[in-house]
């Protein structure tokens, strides 16, 4: 009888237990339907990469293509300039954009006055807000030939020969990583700042009374408390590291042909021949290359990560 009424009493504190936390699944609901949705559910489009699209027959009874959509990605004469595009920008893009944040992140925790530290906080991430076509029309307004702010304000100014920006590619791999960096800097700031904010004044106080000055508490406290956020934020930077910003490195150029070289990337290499050749398999092909790909380089990342430091990996 007593370990019936064990049972019993345990069965009633696992309910109740369900019971308290009913609300919370209920909150939870929306997003797992927008995750089942959104990222589930479109994973069976996967088999459009192997086949031959044919609309008539539908996508189940097109004839299959086997990795022939594959081989179309990687013989074109782009594929090396489209795969050194993506990756070189994004390792640009994952070292200066880390050290960046990081940097601001600091700075703005030195500032005391909560008024400027606030205009400061929304002045960085306003940016992040903006569409990508405004920022597209606001760097042709700084760089357009004809009227731009850069040849009639500056180069004119300086006594300078005018540039054809939209023809000249070696110009477009520092403008594309400022504009990337300007863009998306203020949101990873704000990501560090929450953690440097919640970091214990009370090492400070203790580094202060040892004796350290401002620099060796940033390097032997700071730093130390923000690595397992930088080593979350860079691995999943690694996971999309074969992906690119298309609106970055489509509109931002204006699709100019004559800068294709620095500007072509998987992404817009892919919508550029869906929309000429109206290759669905081909396009679908690059998705899954990159999604492989992506998920190979955060494993090993996140494996190397696990050999040196095993709290501050993400599985």
């Amino acid at each position: 009888m007593t370990m019936m009424a064990s049972l019993k009493a345990k069965r009633a504190g696992r309910k109740h237990n369900y019971r308290r936390f009913i609300p919370m699944y209920i909150m939870m609901l929306p997003g797992l339907i927008y995750l089942l949705i959104n990222n589930y559910v479109p994973m069976a489009g996967i088999i459009i990469a192997f086949k031959h699209v044919n609309w008539n027959m539908g996508i189940l009874g097109s004839p299959f293509a086997g990795l022939s959509n594959f081989e179309y990605l990687f013989k074109t004469k782009e594929a090396w300039i489209i795969t050194r595009n993506t990756l070189g920008y994004n390792l640009v893009f994952i070292i200066l954009g880390t050290v960046l944040a990081i940097a601001i992140a600091i700075i703005l925790n030195e500032i005391r006055s909560k008024f400027w530290k606030k205009s400061y906080q929304t002045i960085i991430l306003l940016p992040y807000l903006i569409s990508m076509v405004v920022v597209s029309y606001l760097v042709f307004a700084m760089f357009s030939a004809e009227s731009g702010f850069v040849n009639h304000s500056i180069l004119t100014a300086l006594g300078l020969e005018k540039v054809s920006w939209y023809t000249e590619p070696k110009y477009w791999p520092y403008i594309l990583t400022i504009v990337h960096l300007w863009k998306t800097v203020g949101y990873s700031c704000i990501i560090y700042y929450a953690t440097v904010v919640g970091i214990d004044r009370g090492y400070y106080e203790a580094a202060v009374i040892d004796g350290a000055n401002r620099w060796q508490q940033m390097v032997h406290i700071t730093l130390p408390a923000l690595k397992p956020t930088m080593i979350t934020l860079v691995l999943l930077q690694i996971g999309t590291i074969f992906y690119s910003d298309f609106g970055l490195f489509y509109q931002v150029p204006m699709d100019s042909g004559p800068l294709y070289d620095v500007t072509n990337t998987i992404d817009t290499y892919v919508y550029r021949g869906l929309i000429k050749l109206n290759d669905l398999g081909m396009s679908s092909a690059a998705g899954v290359y990159q999604s492989l790909v992506g998920f190979t380089l955060v494993y090993i990342a996140n494996r190397l990560v696990t050999r040196y430091s095993k709290e501050n990996a993400l599985f």
